[in-house]
């Protein structure tokens, strides 16, 4: 019997992160970021950088005996936008590429029930 984790993917626009867990989710086993495998600052969200990260990820969670993870997927949220960045997909389907067997993939993004208020929109020079 394989052990299970967790896998926590945040990808914004800007940036994919991923953390890997122990399946309680208090343990952090590994964790790597776009910026650790990218030079160039704009391209840290891109889904080759999200693809590398997941790789890298999986590769820690074998030398555990990890091969079976739940995967939980968040966007920025809030009052920002809701829906994940481009690195999530790319990053999921990199984990099954490296052999890990996904049980789950859940969306954890953060909803306000009506909190905090959105910034003014910004409207241009006028004429």
């Amino acid at each position: 019997m394989s052990k299970k984790g967790i896998i926590h993917i945040y990808a914004s626009h800007n940036n994919t992160i991923i953390l890997l867990t122990d399946i309680t989710g208090q343990e952090t086993i590994a964790k790597c970021s776009g910026g650790q495998v990218v030079k160039a600052q704009h391209k840290e969200g891109s889904p080759y950088a999200a693809m590398k990260v997941a790789e890298i990820v999986a590769d820690r969670a074998k030398e555990k005996g990890i091969y079976e993870v739940i995967v939980k997927v968040r966007g920025q949220g809030g009052i920002r936008s809701k829906n994940p960045g481009q690195g999530a997909e790319a990053s999921i389907r990199s984990l099954t590429r490296a052999g890990m067997r996904i049980r789950t993939i859940e969306n954890v993004t953060p909803v306000p029930h009506n909190g905090c208020r959105k910034k003014k929109r910004y409207r241009g020079k006028k004429k």
